[in-house]
């Protein structure tokens, strides 16, 4: 993987961990934390679903939909194992 590319993902996680906080209202992180959850959730997003056979398409809106939907499972996750 090169910088170039490496960066684009850090970016994408990141926007990708703002937006699942915004959805996820009241139980994110905090701005810093939900970026740190947006950049694992595209890890995540990127293994997961094609193990599932979900494929959304190329481009840039595609790739921060995936690390969206990454970022908001983590975060549900992380969550639960905060409150208990």
């Amino acid at each position: 993987m090169s910088l170039e590319s490496l960066l684009v993902f850090l970016i994408i996680g990141g926007i990708a961990g703002f937006l699942a906080g915004l959805i996820v209202k009241g139980r994110g992180l905090g701005l810093i934390g939900n970026i740190v959850v947006g950049i694992l959730g595209a890890f995540l997003a990127g293994w997961l679903l094609p193990q599932l056979g979900i494929a959304l398409g190329g481009g840039i809106v595609s790739a921060i939909i995936n690390a969206m939907i990454g970022a908001i499972i983590l975060l549900v996750i992380v969550m639960a194992i905060r409150k208990a």
